[in-house]
């Protein structure tokens, strides 16, 4: 496969697209977008009030028409079509740059281009590109976050729940029936949205004759009428970002406003999810950025005990794990940034571990600074601008697909794969056909991990010898991954997918060891450059790399540990008995 997280569940080493760390942009790329990101510095700290926009709840119209003047609603556009033009990694970040300031400013700019209009851009015809995509661009028109794909009932769904179906107008239109009420959605710029991508079922004849009703995605105009919207929600945090309930009411969409092929509408959202998944890691590591700035400037300053508190351990701990986490959550943003722009097929779980990784860091880093302010009793105080950010970084954790779903999605993904090279060995093993020498280096190489030795997985020459320790750490831990990946579907096999306590440890492994791959790369250009912070970097991968390979040995041990699967069938029992009981279970220790 040509995604590095992929052969890790097949226990393979492929440095492709993560060493070296990729650098795709021309010296001409990286001066245009350096001209972009002074001017949007400037503006986010001199017109953009982020406390005022959360106190209003909507973007103030002086930064609202500041952001169309810079062509912020079109980033990704092509020129041609009123767009700013950049690639994914210059998006990255300009993205990056927001996040520092102003999360709800984010959400509605990442809302309406990261996901709104990003099926038009990757799937839309010549046509539907010139017609949608400069009133999008210009910020004249808006579009909503999430994805119009309506679920019977809420929540994930692989399109057998579906609640909408588009079904044949007398006027060759489709229309989405819909109904006031029926299959409401909540949606991020749900209010001021004029452009959806909705996904309905559509009968579409197979091959064999038979019909059968698969998802397609269409582009709703709001003009069509029939599209409604609620007032927009009272939420915890991104407070200035729109977001409403929305309605469809038998909308009549043209024939002409199909995206993408008919029946293949659900491969249009994957395609769109896995694209935009990307600029929440670059925005969140700006995030930490802004609030690591604010935690050193206040431990470097206040005293205690007769010595500023950045000198003692807790502290310092605390610090350098924020500096960690960001490090890694910036290392991620860009080589998935990277392996997009260099056309890299395969990134989709790469994609889904930078935003799990990122929503779940930047959360612990947004919280850390609170014990740092408490001394003073400012520890949750508005005065610092730390606690409006860490309510605004709640929802990272839900959106886009849930962290628990995504998790589910990146083992099963790279399960299966194994599964298919699994079978595929075995298949060689029975008919060997000349490939005798192929079948005893896989077979010898599952023996040596089964019995713990090393495979000989190497990063030498890829990595610089300075962080050989780390290297070997990494290539260590793809084997005791490998290991585990194979005992489980040889355990299970296809019921495999009824192993979520297994599953979830599973993706906490491959999401730590692809982390500790992009610092080692990182740290290893500079390096090798011989840049200002090499040594700090070093420190940085050195630490995590540390950290990261306890808790993969650690997850992967409860994989295969029988005393762990007790624990999870306990913890069935526990659960199933308080849903029973509707609520705690065990007596009150006053008897009560």
């Amino acid at each position: 496969s040509t995604s590095f997280v992929m052969n890790l569940f097949n226990g393979q080493l492929v440095p492709d697209n993560v060493f070296p760390f990729p650098s795709v942009l021309s010296e001409e790329q990286t001066q245009f977008l350096q001209a972009l990101v002074d001017p949007c510095t400037r503006f986010f700290e001199e017109v953009n009030d982020a406390a005022e926009n959360e106190k209003l709840e909507h973007v103030e119209e002086a930064t609202l028409a500041g952001l169309k003047e810079m062509g912020a609603f079109g980033l990704q556009v092509p020129e041609e079509l009123g767009g700013v033009g950049l690639t994914n990694t210059q998006y990255a970040r300009v993205v990056e740059v927001v996040g520092v300031h102003d999360l709800g400013v984010g959400i509605s700019l990442g809302a309406h281009q990261s996901i709104g209009f990003k099926g038009i851009l990757l799937f839309g015809t010549q046509r539907q590109k010139e017609k949608y995509l400069p009133k999008l661009a210009s910020g004249s028109w808006e579009a909503p976050s999430s994805l119009a794909l309506p679920v019977v009932g809420g929540g994930s769904t692989q399109g057998a729940g579906l609640g909408f179906t588009a079904v044949p107008g007398r006027d060759g239109k489709r229309e989405i029936p819909g109904g006031k009420g029926k299959n409401p959605m909540t949606l991020s710029n749900g209010g001021t949205a004029e452009i959806f991508t909705v996904f309905a079922k559509t009968p579409v004849k197979q091959p064999t004759g038979e019909v059968k009703d698969k998802i397609s995605a269409f582009i709703v105009e709001r003009a069509f009428g029939g599209v409604t919207s609620g007032p927009p929600e009272k939420k915890m945090g991104i407070k200035c970002s729109n977001t409403a309930e929305v309605h469809f009411d038998n909308v009549k969409v043209p024939a002409e406003n199909l995206l993408g092929e008919h029946g293949k509408g659900f491969m249009v959202a994957m395609n769109i999810l896995n694209n935009g998944r990307f600029g929440m890691a670059s925005a969140l590591s700006g995030t930490m950025r802004g609030v690591i700035v604010k935690a050193v400037d206040h431990a470097a300053n206040r005293k205690q005990f007769g010595d500023t508190i950045s000198n003692y351990g807790a502290i310092q701990e605390k610090v350098a794990r924020m500096a960690m986490l960001h490090y890694v959550t910036e290392s991620m943003a860009y080589v998935v940034s990277a392996n997009m722009d260099m056309k890299v097929p395969d990134y989709k779980l790469e994609a889904a571990i930078s935003k799990i990784f990122a929503s779940e860091a930047a959360w612990l880093v947004g919280a850390l600074p609170g014990s740092l302010f408490a001394g003073n009793g400012r520890g949750t105080s508005p005065e610092t601008g730390v606690e409006r950010v860490l309510r605004d970084l709640r929802i990272f954790r839900i959106f886009e697909g849930t962290n628990d779903i995504l998790r589910l999605f990146v083992a099963l993904t790279g399960i299966e794969y194994a599964g298919v090279q699994l079978k595929n060995l075995r298949a060689t093993v029975m008919n060997p056909s000349g490939k005798t020498e192929v079948i005893l280096k896989e077979i010898g190489m599952r023996a040596k991990r089964k019995v713990g030795i090393p495979t000989g997985l190497s990063l030498e020459g890829v990595v610089h010898p300075g962080l050989d320790k780390s290297a070997y750490l990494v290539t260590r831990a793809i084997d005791l991954f490998g290991e585990a990946v194979e005992s489980l579907l040889l355990k299970h096999g296809e019921k495999v997918i009824d192993q979520q306590f297994h599953l979830k440890r599973v993706a906490d492994a491959a999401i730590d060891i692809y982390a500790m791959a992009v610092v080692l790369s990182r740290a290893s250009r500079s390096l090798s450059l011989g840049h200002p912070t090499a040594e700090h970097e070093k420190l940085l991968c050195q630490t995590w790399s540390h950290e990261a390979f306890e808790r993969v040995r650690e997850n992967l041990r409860a994989v295969g540990s029988s005393a762990w699967n007790q624990a999870f069938a306990d913890m069935k029992q526990i659960s199933n008995a308080v849903v029973q009981n509707k609520g705690i279970l065990a007596a009150h220790p006053l008897g009560f």
